[in-house]
């Protein structure tokens, strides 16, 4: 049996008609940023249930895939406040968070663009540790300190991040601390042929990638914040919780696995499984749910031994396996 077969698709479902208002405004949204990225439903699915979570999204895939215009479709369907960072070799710290400028016999905080809702991260791993690691501060508890003082950032606030693949030239490797504060990671792929003939036939039509106005605003802060607190009431019942450990635990008994899924990523995936239930129009979590989710959430989480590595094995692998193995709650 093909182990994919495992975990359910990914794509935001269209609202049903008993949805609440907040269900319909992220359809809605799923619906605008169609407007402009063909065929990456798994990866727009995964970006809208991050934010559903309040959690930090990452998505690698090779250049060209769309990586960073799903991104910006994404912020122009929401009204928030949304900027983008360029990560290059020479970014520093201070360009990130902000930094002190004295003026008039004092000092002056001037914000940098992390002081925002929605911060793009693109080609994260493009800039050293050092400047990624700037990030990690306002990931985990959403404020950075500058000269000993903590600022806090908006609400909400959320990162997403693109990376080309670690074997290409001129990309430092993302730190495991800093992966972990990812709610998901989600992988780009290249398209199926129909979705990249559609591509072509847009651009052919006069598509200009550059310039979004097509696209409306669906949800903004009051829509996330009220569907937040709806997810909070997903019921979640305590076999699938269980179901959750089990599956995070297996994967540090794994032979091909060194570390394993923290308890973190096990609260990534109860979060996610909730997100996704709501999207589905449902007041409780189902196996499916947990199913759907397990690869984006957790993925990232597991660091395979080298040995492993070098006979072909995956993470992706090591996941399908571990849903294969794991007895589903009925």
């Amino acid at each position: 049996m093909n182990d994919r077969s495992y975990r359910p698709r990914l794509a935001v479902p269209e609202p049903e008609d008993s949805a609440t208002s907040t269900q319909r405004a992220f359809g809605a949204l799923a619906g605008e940023t169609r407007k402009a990225v063909i065929g990456q439903e798994e990866a727009l699915a995964g970006l809208v249930v991050g934010l559903l979570s309040g959690g930090h999204v990452l998505l690698e895939g090779v250049p060209g895939t769309a990586k960073t215009l799903l991104v910006r479709a994404l912020a122009a369907g929401l009204d928030l406040q949304e900027k983008r960072v360029q990560f290059t070799p020479d970014l520093m710290p201070g360009d990130l968070t902000g930094s002190l400028i004295f003026r008039d016999g004092t000092f002056d905080f001037r914000p940098g663009p992390v002081f925002t809702q929605l911060l793009l991260a693109d080609e994260i791993n493009r800039t050293p540790p050092k400047t990624q690691a700037a990030l990690l501060e306002a990931m985990a508890e959403h404020r950075v300190t500058v000269d000993g003082e903590p600022r806090d950032l908006p609400d909400p606030f959320m990162v997403i991040a693109t990376q080309n693949p670690i074997e290409y030239e001129g990309t430092y490797p993302l730190p495991e601390a800093q992966l972990d504060r990812f709610l998901l990671k989600i992988t780009v792929p290249l398209p199926e042929r129909d979705a990249e003939l559609e591509v072509v036939r847009r651009h052919a039509a006069g598509f200009d990638p550059n310039n979004l106005a097509l696209i409306s605003p669906a949800a903004g802060e009051a829509e996330i914040l009220a569907a937040r607190q709806e997810i909070a009431g997903i019921h979640v019942h305590p076999a699938i919780q269980a179901y959750i450990v089990d599956l995070v635990r297996s994967t540090r008994s794994a032979p091909a696995v060194e570390i394993g899924v923290s308890p973190r990523g096990a609260t990534a995936l109860l979060r996610t499984s909730q997100a996704w239930a709501w999207l589905s129009g449902r007041t409780y979590a189902t196996p499916d749910d947990v199913k759907a989710m397990t690869l984006t959430a957790l993925t990232h989480r597991v660091r395979l031994r080298p040995e492993a590595e070098l006979d072909g094995m995956s993470t992706e692998r090591v996941i399908d396996h571990v849903l294969a193995q794991v007895p589903v709650p009925r």
